[in-house]
Parts: C-alpha cells; structure tokens; sequence
C-alpha cells in the first residue's frame, strides 16, 4: 500500500475534532468520526475539563482501589446509573478495557459465553482471559443461537454477548429475540453499546431503551470516546454484578482510574444529553438525509436502520477501497477504509459515519464530492455484489 501511494493510515489532525478538520495538511469534512453528538468541540464540555484540571490536576496516579477515585467519579456513575435505570455503574479508563475486564471478571471455566460473529475485537479478548469457553454464532442469526443454547449443559453459565449497534454494517442487534432466548435456556446478557448510546432510545440512552428491554438485559456496557466527547467506558448492572466486578476485575484493579479532565468532559456531556434530546434528534435526521443523498446518487451501502449514523458504502475489493479513499482525501473527504478482520474476507467497505452537527449543507457538499469520485472511478453503476 505504501509503495503504491493508497496507505491510508495515521493521518495527522491539525484541529479539533469536528465537521470540518485539517489533516495532513487538507481541509476535509469529516465524515469519519465517532463523533456522534458533536460534543467534543461544545464550550461547555471543553471548560468543564478545564476546571477539573485546575482542580484535580492532571492525573490520579493510581487505581480506584487505592488512591484513584474521585468525588468525580462517584458523581458520574451515580448519574449514569440513575439515567440507565441501572442499579449501578463502574468506569474503566477506555473502552476496549472496559470489556476486558467485565468478560474476563465475569465468566470463568464452567461458563460459556455465545458471541455474535461480528462483535468488536474488545468483545473477543475479554472472552479469551475469561478462559470460558466461546461459541460464535453467524451475524444475527438467531437460529443458529438457540441451537447452540439447546445443547449447552443446564449446569454451566451461560452468557450471550452482543454489539447493540455494529461498528461496522451499522445494524441493530436483534435484543427481543436474544432476550427471548435467554429467558428460555435460563441465559445472561450483556450488550455493547459503545455505537448505540447517545444514538437510539429516549435521550440517547441506547438500543435496550430502544426496545424497551432495559429490566431485561443484564449488563450495558458503552464507552466515552463516542457520544460522550471524552476516554473511557462503562459497565451498567445490578448492584450484586457491579460490587463483584469491582473486587475481581484485574483490568478495574490494576489500571490507573481516569484522569479528572475525562471525566469532567463526559459528565458535562452526560448532562447535555440528559437536558436535552435535539442532539439526537438531529442525528437521526442527518443519517437519514445522507442515505436519501446517497440514493438519488445511485451509490450502494448498506442498508441498516436509517436513524443510525453509520453507513457503510461496500467496495469489497481491498485495491478499490483504497483508490475511493485516495481519492476523496484529496478531493477534500474524509471516511475510513475497512479491511479484514475487522469485516469478514471479501466485503471491505468505506465506512462514513455522522454527527448532530452536520448541516444539510455540508451533506450536500460531501454528497457532491463522493459523487464526483464515483463518477470518476466508474463505480455509479457497479453490479459487483448488489445492495
């Protein structure tokens, strides 16, 4: 890729996280970023960070267990627990460890844990230190779950792990019938939510809150580093569950809690969230009016719920993927090539994602330049593998 010219890696951004960046010495509109809310450039955000540095320093030099936890932190995880309608929550400095350290403190030998095929890699890690044993079903095939629960022995746990959206195809995991599921073969389950927070549900608060499933999932987890404007991640649960992770959680133990600017930013954006539901609101109509644009274009994606951010346009081929990139970089957008392992072989895609602060003029102006590279590369009318 490199000798080629289409290494499509470690661009350097030159300003804030925004709708509009300079990278590597480009203005781009972004449309590339987890973003979702917009929050990582609010004022508010931004000072309450600021203040947590004048007041706290800039770091906590030790774990919660020790010497780590702040007034700070006490405070957001009450909050987030009472916006849940959780009993509890625990914070972890990121949200991959986060994961890690909820599986690997959870489940042990005698537990099996059932894991959709397209979960996130933070989801397969925490699974390998539980030492349970892992069984994989086929992206949302909800056959092949219960028959994979049928055959469990009653005398083992039994956990079922589930992106709440996924990162990649943007689709909303199927949690009625997991939860029906779960309730039959007498199973736990625990959702990522680190796409679906801030995004589905009343207020942002994630896809069980979607469904109406809240009392029905066992543990939600999410992170900061998206609708939160910030760094580190979540675990909402019963009290007994969060008081037992606590103590046995080596990742929780034995890492340095987050550092007072983090968790300054995201309780001030936890409380725009909970103040008010525009932002969200305006995310949904933007991803909608993104796909219309994409429509009218004649570009394929797929076709996940339309009020969710995360659109995937798949090119499939590796050597396409990065020549669409390089193009649009230089045309002045930015969106992420996707290859394998994190899309299964043969179906790499560029993923764009959006944020409540996109304007529909800006829509129109990405819409114009992606339509000008397509164009240009002969893919308007590509067939290869349909929609």
């Amino acid at each position: 890729m490199k000798e080629a010219g289409l290494y499509p890696y470690f661009h350097e951004l030159e300003t804030m996280q925004n709708t509009e960046v300079k990278m590597s010495g480009r203005d781009l509109i972004m449309i590339g970023s987890n973003n979702y809310l917009g929050l990582t450039c609010n004022e508010e955000v931004i000072e309450a960070g600021k203040k947590a540095l004048d007041e706290f320093g800039s770091g906590c030099s030790g774990s919660r267990f020790l010497n780590g936890t702040l007034v700070a932190h006490t405070k957001f995880e009450k909050m987030l627990a009472e916006f849940l309608h959780k009993d509890d929550v625990i914070t972890f400095g990121t949200g991959f460890q986060t994961n890690l350290g909820i599986l690997s403190a959870i489940a042990g030998r005698n537990d099996i844990i059932f894991c959709d095929k397209e979960n996130h890699a933070s989801i397969y890690d925490g699974c390998r230190l539980s030492y349970a044993k892992l069984e994989r079903y086929e992206h949302a095939n909800m056959e092949e779950l219960e028959a994979k629960l049928a055959v469990a022995p009653e005398d083992k746990g039994k956990l079922i792990v589930t992106d709440g959206v996924f990162s990649m195809s943007g689709d909303i995991a199927k949690l009625p019938e997991i939860v029906a599921l779960a309730e039959k073969y007498n199973a736990r389950v625990m959702v990522d939510d680190a796409h679906g927070f801030g995004v589905l549900g009343d207020h942002g608060r994630g896809t069980a809150d979607h469904f109406g499933l809240t009392d029905k999932v066992d543990i939600i987890m999410g992170t900061f580093s998206k609708s939160l404007a910030s760094m580190g991640g979540f675990c909402a649960c019963s009290a007994e569950v969060a008081e037992f992770i606590r103590h046995t959680s080596r990742p929780y133990i034995f890492c340095a809690s987050i550092p007072p600017s983090n968790i300054a930013c995201t309780t001030k954006a936890l409380e725009i969230l909970m103040r008010d539901d525009s932002r969200t609101k305006n995310l949904r109509h933007i991803s909608q009016y993104m796909r219309r644009g994409l429509d009218k274009l004649g570009i394929k994606y797929r076709s996940a719920d339309d009020i969710i951010p995360i659109i995937p346009i798949y090119t499939y081929e590796m050597e396409r993927t990065l020549a669409v990139c390089k193009a649009l970089f230089e045309e002045g957008v930015y969106v992420n090539p996707v290859f394998p392992p994190a899309t299964p072989e043969g179906e790499c895609l560029i993923r764009t994602s959006y944020m409540a602060t996109h304007t529909e003029e800006l829509i129109d102006r990405a819409l114009a330049k992606i339509g000008k590279v397509f164009k240009e590369l002969g893919l308007l009318n590509d067939e290869t593998k349909g929609n």
